[in-house]
């Protein structure tokens, strides 16, 4: 069991820097219960690992969608709920869970899924807390139909409560989800694009403390690529004094059915995470392909990571080529911050423009005309870029996706690790395209 420090908790980028200064990853799971005593036990438990962790406390849909009347009456009911009703419960609830477990060793941060986040943000707060997730563009297109200005609105609201909300002496913190978007078959210039200008639209917005997000993807020399070129960029476009780290999530997309395979792709991004930099790692357990995992799964998932991590020797030296990650990253970058200073603008413009566009994306404000594909040695790339700034070799000519071949690509990662194919014409039975979130109520929400 890792000792943790007694005392008022630090901020929890603080945290993730001193851990990563002291050569241990952090790793921190997908977890959320609507009863208090659970969602306790679960942090607890969390706690408790053989490792160095964070814990997560993930809200329910109802309060993910902002139908806080329907999370009251749950409560009320005693329904069984897929997450933590935190903006139902009052804070004096909140903080009896967090009480004793919450501390110098131990921040735990608040993961929704929302738009529109503000009833979040106020709840969060007024437990004590300070460190929260997802981003306007993150958490819009992928999961809902809200208008992307509307999203873009709100957490220019929730940035700002955020930011003068804390309390005294902390440094609220703000990870993008950008680096996750749909799951899988989105090349990784686009994610890591996403991420920085999520972050620096934090940063515009009053936060002091960040994290920039990004998924393991198909190959792990690209995955290396990427998560090296999120951190140059973070350093080259934010300000020197803003506190930051990367996170990686273990990937996201149809997971490996055999407990063999899937314990092997954890453990392969946790050496990834080290191998690359970055400071933490939200983790996958050995049951994600076939349900909602339980507390002691979620606690070997975090021991399996933390003891693979330990492994692996720490990164070397960045040698400052521009790979074609960095380079994808940066044009897009680069375009948005050109059509005006203020991202709450920006944002949406480029979407509008087609400068930012996410492969099978189905939201309104997508332009829907990007395509990506896996390229025979496993690596994302493009196969359609509209009217993104991506250079025109970056586009490959490729055959028109069929619905096999789809499957295929969405099968890739756990075929490779399960040593077997998806069956032709049959859908996968784990996640959607969009992976990540489970918004049933009557299961635990997984963000």
């Amino acid at each position: 069991m890792t000792a943790h420090p007694a005392g008022p908790a630090p901020s929890f980028g603080a945290f993730v820097t001193a851990s990563a200064a002291a050569g241990r990853l952090v790793v921190q799971p997908r977890m959320g219960f609507g009863d208090p005593r659970a969602m306790r036990d679960g942090l607890a438990r969390t706690r408790a690992a053989t490792a160095h962790t964070a814990g997560t406390l993930t809200v329910d849909s109802y309060t993910r969608v902002g139908d806080l009347a329907g999370a009251r009456a749950a409560v009320a009911d005693g329904t069984r709920l897929n997450g933590y009703p935190i903006a139902a419960h009052a804070p004096a609830t909140t903080r009896a869970v967090l009480d004793g477990l919450h501390g110098a060793g131990f921040p735990v941060q608040v993961r929704h899924g929302s738009a529109r986040p503000e009833p979040i943000v106020r709840a969060l707060l007024a437990a004590g807390l300070d460190a929260t997730e997802g981003g306007p563009v993150s958490y819009c297109l992928p999961y809902g139909r809200t208008p992307l200005r509307d999203s873009v609105a709100a957490w220019v609201r929730a940035c700002a409560l955020l930011a003068e909300g804390a309390r005294p002496g902390s440094t609220p913190h703000l990870e993008s989800f950008g680096g996750c978007l749909l799951g899988q078959l989105c090349p990784p210039g686009l994610l890591v694009a996403t991420s920085l200008l999520e972050c620096l639209f934090f940063v515009r917005y009053g936060l002091r403390s960040v994290s920039l997000s990004y998924a393991q993807q198909t190959h792990p020399g690209q995955d290396e690529e990427a998560l090296r070129a999120l951190g140059r960029l973070a350093a080259e476009f934010l300000p020197a004094d803003v506190e930051r780290h990367v996170v990686l999530y273990t990937y996201m997309g149809v997971y490996p059915h055999t407990e063999r395979g899937a314990l092997r792709l954890l453990e392969d991004s946790a050496r990834l995470a080290v191998r690359a930099g970055a400071g933490r790692l939200i983790v996958k357990t050995a049951a994600e392909a076939h349900r909602i995992p339980t507390v002691d799964e979620n606690v070997r998932a975090l021991e399996t990571a933390a003891a693979a991590a330990a492994l692996e020797e720490a990164p070397g030296p960045d040698d400052g080529a521009d790979s074609e990650v960095y380079l994808e990253a940066r044009a897009l970058v680069e375009a948005v911050l050109d059509l005006h200073p203020d991202l709450a603008r920006a944002l949406p413009d480029a979407f509008a423009r087609g400068l930012l566009d996410v492969p099978f994306c189905l939201h309104p404000d997508n332009p829907g005309r990007s395509l990506g594909f896996i390229d025979p040695v496993g690596r994302l790339r493009w196969a359609r870029t509209g009217a993104m700034p991506l250079r025109p070799e970056a586009a490959a000519d490729t055959a028109p996706l069929t619905a096999d071949g789809l499957l295929t690509a969405l099968w890739h990662v756990a075929g490779s690790y399960d040593g077997r194919r998806a069956p032709a014409g049959e859908p996968p039975d784990g996640p959607a395209p969009g992976g990540g979130h489970d918004h049933s109520s009557a299961t635990p929400l997984t963000v």
